[in-house]
């Protein structure tokens, strides 16, 4: 082509014609072409510049800050003169979890002898580059959320736990090591594992081995002591740190590990123009963080806080509780002692026999399938032979011919074993589905069992299960839950946390209104003038007392519910004798409830 030029040239100065004809310049285009194509395979393209070592490490860094997956440059155009050329076009780094950072930025290239070389500028990478700077993409964390009560107090929020990792490659003598474990984390007050134990376990461990979770008081002692100590180290770890201590702490485990994910939020990001050290000195984009709402959890902190003083009047025995919100099925508080948490929670899942709580259900069924009514009169003797069984009232006490919710306020064994025997085998089973009873939930973060009824096929069966012995079985969960369904109407499905979905087994039809009206008013004369006055909480409070006899003696039990603020409860105390037991601890839960909300307003 240069050739061709010059001869065209010498033909036309021979014609004696005179013309311009300079030789077309050296274009930038393919040392632009190829510094562009290097940059988005990710090849070294300094040996194209004047700092040909800088250019390499500063692209190199900034493609390892961005974390980038792939690069691509889009060249709009080239503004050449003789010496001088200006690349402009556009980076597009794609960058994980489908992430983009895109900008204009441009290059300068400058010519010598026929070739274009060009000039090193941190801002071809990014225009506020800086010398020995380079991009980098950064985390900005979400502010983790807290765990709240359904009355708004918050019960657990973000924090620490404390890790004790033993790196066994560093153990000498195994025994040794795991006492001074043991008795460091006894010290600081935290709940040492059994030193030969610890040591069993740590043998069969070459590498580290988690000790043990602590809180952070605990944990910060352990600091301390083991600080200069290579075998151990402390890790600081997120958690939820409860408000305070001790308060339904089996509940507040459960809910931590459900909620454990919900609470981080989605973190934000930003680019950020670094130097060597890492040091940011300017943001180029920022995408903030999404942080989770608060999560909402059932348990209020004032009921849990009463029923947990009230149970523990009887901290001798097993003594347990269940509040549930009628309206909503929220559960608002599961006490037990610390004698029944030998067993499990068997305030959710724990089968007793019912006793006369049971009569709820069996005058629902006799309401409902027989005609009758509160006012309905109704034989209440001593004592009952039915079908070769003898049925005894409490002391025998005898009461004649009375109305129905009379029957039900004195508790008549007689009456209500009479009734549950001319049921139709399932009709007393049917019922109690009704209030709940024998229905299974599957509560996110519990395990619960409502209890079960028999069919009831032979009359003996429906006999006894009239005044809930026999095979009758029920946990205070499901009692709650029949007072909750006499409250609501219909019976609530239960939930603990607000963003967890209760599966229930079966739909059941709710009792009629007839039906919830008669036993309403049984159970208030239960209060009134039954075998539950005296109570001296303040409120209209409906209820249900039932004395459940075993082998070795008696439950004392008492549910129902209290209109005033929306709250069905179901109180047992396991071998606790007569319902007067169960009726006071119930009647202290609800001064001891009156009194926490009448506390100045919490923090």
């Amino acid at each position: 082509m240069k050739r061709s030029v010059s001869l065209l040239c010498a033909v036309t100065i021979a014609a004696g014609t005179v013309v311009a004809c300079t030789p077309k310049p050296v274009s930038a285009d393919p040392t632009v072409d190829s510094i562009i194509t290097a940059m988005e395979s990710g090849e070294a393209f300094g040996e194209y510049f004047d700092q040909s070592a800088e250019v390499d490490d500063i692209f190199t860094s900034t493609y390892e800050g961005l974390q980038a997956e792939s690069v691509d440059v889009e060249l709009h155009d080239i503004d050449q003169n003789d010496s001088r050329a200006t690349a402009n076009y556009t980076i597009t780094w794609d960058l994980p979890r489908e992430r983009e950072l895109s900008y204009d930025t441009s290059m300068v290239l400058t010519k010598a002898n026929d070739e274009w070389t060009g000039r090193w500028q941190p801002s071809m990478v990014h225009p506020q580059l800086g010398a020995n700077q380079h991009l980098e993409l950064r985390s900005i964390p979400a502010e983790r959320a807290s765990v709240v009560s359904s009355d708004g107090v918050e019960l657990m929020r973000p924090g620490l736990q404390y890790r004790v990792v033993a790196d066994m490659r560093e153990v000498e003598s195994v025994r040794a090591f795991a006492g001074k474990v043991a008795g460091a984390i006894d010290e600081a007050g935290g709940k040492a594992p059994d030193a030969e134990e610890l040591a069993d376990e740590m043998r069969e461990v070459d590498g580290n081995y988690s000790v043990g979770i602590f809180d952070e008081k605990v944990g910060k002692k352990l600091q301390a002591r083991f600080t200069e100590d290579p075998q151990v180290r402390i890790n600081e770890e997120p958690a939820l740190v409860v408000r305070d201590e001790g308060f339904a702490r089996d509940l507040m485990s459960r809910v931590s590990n459900l909620v454990s994910d919900d609470v981080n939020g989605v973190n934000g990001w930003s680019i950020d123009v670094v130097n060597d050290e890492g040091a940011s000195f300017t943001q180029v984009v920022e995408h903030a963080p999404d942080p989770s709402p608060a999560v909402r959890v059932s348990i209020d902190y004032d009921v849990q806080r009463a029923a947990e003083e009230a149970v523990n009047l009887r901290a001798d025995s097993q003594t347990m509780m269940i509040a549930i919100r009628p309206s909503t099925g929220e559960i608002l508080a599961v006490a037990q002692t610390e004698a029944a948490d030998r067993d499990g929670d068997v305030a959710l899942s724990g089968q007793y026999p019912p006793g006369s709580v049971f009569k709820i259900i069996t005058a629902a069924a006799g309401v409902d399938n027989q005609g009758l009514t509160s006012d309905s009169i109704v034989p209440c003797p001593g004592t009952m032979d039915i079908f070769g069984r003898i049925v005894t009232n409490y002391n025998g006490f005898s009461k004649g011919n009375v109305p129905l919710i009379d029957a039900f306020a004195s508790s008549c064994n007689t009456t209500f074993a009479d009734m549950s025997t001319q049921l139709e085998p399932g009709q007393l089973a049917d019922e109690a589905k009704q209030f709940g009873l024998g229905i299974d939930y599957e509560i996110p973060g519990l395990t619960t069992m409502t209890g079960e009824v028999p069919h009831g096929d032979t009359p003996l069966e429906r006999t006894e299960a009239g005044y809930g012995q026999g095979h009758d079985l029920a946990s205070p969960f499901g009692m709650a839950l029949v007072s909750a369904t006499v409250a609501n109407g219909s019976t609530p499905v239960p939930t603990l946390v607000s963003t967890e979905e209760t599966k229930v087994s079966e739909k059941v039809a709710p009792p009629s209104e007839h039906v919830i009206n008669q036993v309403r008013a049984m159970m208030r004369q239960t209060v009134t003038s039954g075998t539950a006055a005296g109570m001296q909480a303040q409120g209209e409070i409906f209820g249900k007392t039932g004395e459940a006899e075993i082998n070795n003696g008696s439950h004392a039990w008492f549910t129902g519910y209290r209109s005033d603020d929306d709250i069905a409860f179901a109180t047992l105390v396991v071998l606790g004798g007569g319902s007067e037991t169960s009726v006071s601890i119930t009647d202290s839960f609800f001064q001891n409830l009156d009194q926490n909300r009448a506390e100045p307003q919490r923090e």
